[in-house]
């Protein structure tokens, strides 16, 4: 199974058809680049995005 991306949260997800963050089954593998974060909480990338977890996340999810 390939990465995809949710399109509610952007978080990169493997094995799954439904996101562990926010509950979304709406996912897609028509993502392109990706931001690893590793301490959202004191990240300044990561605030203005909005992602809150230390995670994966795709940068645009594409129609």
């Amino acid at each position: 199974m390939e990465e995809k991306a949710c399109k509610n949260c952007r978080l990169i997800v493997k094995h799954t058809d439904t996101c562990p963050v926010c509950g979304s089954k709406e996912l897609t593998d028509k993502w392109g680049g990706y931001i690893i974060v590793l301490n959202a909480e004191k990240s300044a990338v990561a605030n203005k995005l909005g992602f809150k977890l230390n995670s994966v996340y795709a940068l645009n999810i594409k129609s």
